[in-house]
């Protein structure tokens, strides 16, 4: 049996409200009988802030059919890095650092929200939720790490292999020579399946039947441009988007005070639903009150999907398509709000390595392009247009 879990993804710029979007879209799911779990991937949490009732490490019930969990950075490491920890804290340890301060330092940078990331494949596998809605940390952040687990499919298939058969055979002697701690095979195995964790985390996040990412923005020229530049990384990783949601609008008759900032949003909104079509854009009023507790979360879920189901699709599409064309094929991409200056494209063997700005992803070729050789590029309107030559047969 197929597990039909719904994953969305709310992201955008620090400060923007998509806590309190994230936990307004879960309230309203739970409140109309699917079993919802809200999960934090954001450091800065605000999560409990927003339901005001505390949450920790594991998934907590805040109402009927309503789940809320708070990534705990140590708890996480633990369940998810437990055995490449301890051997960094071994080698901490034989450097002459104490106990406490080994611990502290084998806690990298990203850990915490990489693993708070790994909570979303463990919980969808486990069938208990129909709706899984992750308030996820800003979006530069939550591109960077969603574009890890391609870069550790690289890592894993072309130089893990090496790394661990020359530990296996230079080990014993550094070991017995230099009295360093040497990863065993239990380390390598541990990185290894982490990566294939990331993998699947990955592929779920990427499965247009399954989830989507939604923008959370608020009507300004600094805001907007960088959920441009986050809905572009997105398409360019092949994670769907379905929704903007423009955040804090003022409504009519706001008063004289607030009359030029007013002006600036009713400038900004045609631009924003042009800018993200065909993906729909919805908006969400500024409230006379701070969105703290069920009450105001189920007044900001109201305003924004009114009778709909907050966990539809609003938007379906695919970025990344081939097709055959004149003899050859054509791969086209679509990467809205980027120009040709900015992409930067090579071929290796059976990938095509694209560069977008300092983001670059490598697209391993459909089978049937392997034997092709790329005669040219070009965009059309937003889409990216790759041209192959009939592929060569042996």
């Amino acid at each position: 049996m197929t597990n039909a879990t719904r994953i969305i993804v709310y992201t955008g710029k620090g400060g923007v409200g998509k806590t309190s979007v994230a936990a307004a879209t879960a309230l309203l799911s739970a409140e109309r009988g699917k079993r919802t779990l809200v999960i934090s991937t954001d450091i800065a949490h605000s999560l409990a802030d927003s339901f005001d009732v505390p949450l920790g490490g594991e998934p907590t019930r805040i109402v009927d059919n309503l789940w809320g969990q708070e990534s705990d950075v140590y708890y996480n490491v633990r369940r998810y890095w437990g055995t490449i920890q301890r051997y960094v804290q071994s080698v901490f340890k034989w450097r002459g650092l104490d106990d406490v301060l080994a611990e502290e330092l084998t806690v990298l940078p990203g850990m915490d929200e990489l693993s708070s990331l790994l909570w979303i494949a463990e919980h969808h596998d486990s069938g208990e939720y129909d709706v899984i809605v992750v308030d996820a940390a800003p979006t530069g952040e939550t591109v960077r790490l969603l574009s890890l687990p391609e870069a550790g499919r690289w890592w894993l298939e072309r130089i893990f292999p090496i790394q661990r058969r020359a530990m296996q055979i230079a080990g014993p002697v550094l070991r017995r020579v230099m009295g360093v701690p040497v990863p065993d095979d239990s380390v390598f195995a541990a990185g290894e399946e982490l990566f294939h964790r990331l993998d699947h985390m990955q592929q779920l996040l990427a499965d247009e039947q399954k989830s989507s990412v939604r923008l959370v923005l608020n009507l300004e020229k600094m805001v907007i441009k960088e959920a441009q530049r986050s809905f572009t990384y997105f398409h360019l990783f092949g994670y769907p988007t379905d929704l903007v949601v423009c955040n804090r609008v003022l409504p009519q008759g706001s008063g004289a005070y607030f009359e030029a900032w007013q002006e600036a949003q009713r400038r900004y909104q045609p631009l924003v639903e042009e800018s993200f079509a065909p993906v729909p854009v919805r908006s969400v009023p500024f409230f006379d009150r701070e969105v703290v507790g069920l009450e105001m979360l189920r007044k900001l879920g109201g305003a924004l999907f009114a009778d709909e189901d907050p966990a539809r699709f609003f938007y379906r599409g695919r970025p990344y398509r081939v097709r055959r064309e004149d003899g050859g094929y054509v791969l086209t991409l679509d990467l809205p709000f980027t120009s040709k200056e900015q992409v930067k494209l090579l071929r290796n063997g059976d990938e095509l390595v694209l560069q977008v700005g300092s983001w670059r992803r490598n697209l391993v070729l459909p089978r049937a392009l392997v034997g092709a050789a790329a005669k040219g590029a070009k965009f059309e309107g937003n889409t990216l247009r790759v041209d192959f030559a009939a592929p060569v047969r042996d």
